[in-house]
């Protein structure tokens, strides 16, 4: 199996995470890949690690293997069947993450948020991994979603810069997980103007935006509906925020899958202003898939 990539969780030295390795596990077992529990040790200062190791809390690679080793054992408990290795790395977590995205199907993070904002605050390595990573990134978070299935998924189609990459994923996911798709397209709403027939003019201008909108989602994903038989599909348009709208649904979802926007150049410097809200306030795991080099 050298050549199947695996789902890669990072983990720190915390004890709130078993569930977060529970979790990324199931997500591996549904792939039929291994798991890979991650771990980056930050390098200290020059006389650091002299004065752990005389604390008695040994040195940061001992450490390291130890949050490794123990995450690794919650994961083989969970789900007896799944190959789990462990990896240690020195250095930033987030650029760690990035360079072994490159070699991994799926990158599962905590949401890490802290702070008296929980709905918003979010940690600065799951931001960072979710704009510049070369695989689908999973962020999760502490919540009902572990509990029983909602079997719902819910992805955010944009026609201006539209991904296929982030529809293939998403009825990926809802065929694994024998779900309906529900797939969100938002439109700006039309000024009503003043005068004799004007509210009339808006409404049948509204209906022609709203049909030409599902027209052009329906052609796109008409080959992967095709792909996806088994997958139920629903199409919502609506005259809201995307971001609003989406973490609307998220109340009722088992995952929320966003394209990251970034290509090439610039671009793939920023996280697109939609992804980012719905990383801050969904209330269920958010998926962030990254586009294909042109």
């Amino acid at each position: 199996m050298a050549d199947v990539k695996p789902v890669i969780v990072g983990v720190d030295d915390a004890d709130d995470q078993d569930d977060l390795v529970r979790y990324a596990a199931h997500q591996a077992v549904m792939r039929g890949v291994p798991l890979h529990v991650a771990h980056a040790v930050v390098l200290p200062g020059p006389f650091g690690w002299k004065r752990e190791e005389e604390a008695g809390q040994g040195s940061p690679a001992q450490r390291g293997t130890a949050v490794v080793d123990r995450f690794e054992a919650v994961a083989r408990s969970a789900f007896p069947v799944l190959t789990v290795a462990g990896e240690v790395h020195f250095g930033d977590p987030a650029s760690t993450l990035v360079v072994r995205s490159a070699e991994a199907c799926l990158l599962v993070l905590g949401h890490r948020g802290r702070g008296g904002f929980p709905r918003l605050a979010l940690g600065s390595v799951s931001l960072q991994v979710a704009t510049h990573s070369r695989c689908p990134v999973l962020v999760t978070r502490p919540g009902p979603h572990r509990g029983a299935s909602r079997e719902r998924v819910v992805a955010g189609a944009d026609l201006v810069h539209y991904s296929p990459e982030t529809m293939e994923f998403a009825f990926a996911e809802a065929d694994r997980r024998s779900a309906h798709l529900h797939v969100v397209h938002a439109l700006h709403r039309t000024a009503l103007l003043p005068g004799p027939g004007s509210v009339t003019t808006a409404e049948r201008e509204v209906r022609e935006t709203e049909d030409g909108a599902r027209g052009l989602i329906e052609e796109r994903i008409a080959e992967l509906r095709g792909q996806h038989p088994q997958v139920p599909v629903e199409l919502h348009i609506a005259w809201v925020r995307p971001a609003t709208r989406l973490t609307e649904l998220s109340e009722e979802a088992d995952l929320l899958v966003v394209g990251s926007r970034g290509r090439t150049g610039l671009r793939r410097l920023l996280l697109g202003s939609v992804s980012s809200e719905v990383l801050h306030t969904a209330r269920c795991p958010v998926a962030v898939v990254p586009a294909v080099d042109d």
